[in-house]
């Protein structure tokens, strides 16, 4: 006889069959979640920091022919760069360390959590956003590592987990779907 075309899987959510250690019911964040939360955040970064350059800094970002047109507007266009990435790496640093996660994360309620379930630390979160950085390179950060991590945080063979999560021990949970000690600990 054939075998049979239905199999059962024992016990527990899509996260608990794919990460041993998960806790009992705690939920994976769909990967389009992240994606938004992410861009919202860019988006975020973006607007504080045209509103304190008066519109000036997001234009020139990308602005190449900057690096043919002397020395200063080329100590601009690098200075631009600068300025951008630590207001990356600092939101995110600081929004890691003092809620857990990033606004538009809190947002979408999502949370970075071990795999174990239980809160980050802070010593966690800067190593996490130098590691974020890598999505901000033109084109490069854009196409290749972002797309490769948006389908990898949605395939079961990666574990739900982005290259950063897998790095550094985390996973995206559903934060109501955590538990109830670690839900206490988020703002």
């Amino acid at each position: 006889m054939a075998e049979d075309p239905v199999t059962i899987v024992k016990g527990g959510t899509m996260a608990q069959t794919i990460l041993a250690s998960a806790p009992e019911g705690m939920l994976i964040a769909p990967s389009w979640k992240r994606v938004l939360a992410f861009m919202l955040d860019v988006m975020l970064i973006s607007i504080v920091l045209s509103f304190f350059t008066r519109g000036a800094i997001m234009p020139n970002l990308l602005n190449i022919e900057m690096l043919t047109e002397g020395g200063r507007y080329t100590a601009a266009f690098f200075m631009n760069w600068f300025l951008f990435s630590a207001a990356f790496y600092l939101y995110f640093k600081y929004t890691g360390q003092t809620m857990g996660r990033s606004l538009a994360q809190r947002g979408f309620r999502i949370a970075l959590v071990h795999d174990n379930g239980t809160m980050l630390e802070k010593h966690h979160w800067g190593p996490r956003a130098i590691a974020k950085m890598i999505y901000i390179i033109p084109f490069v950060g854009w196409l290749w590592f972002g797309l490769r991590d948006t389908f990898n945080a949605g395939s079961t063979k990666a574990e739900y987990r982005t290259g950063i999560d897998v790095k550094h021990h985390t996973v995206a949970a559903v934060d109501w779907s955590l538990p109830s000690e670690t839900r206490l600990r988020l703002r």
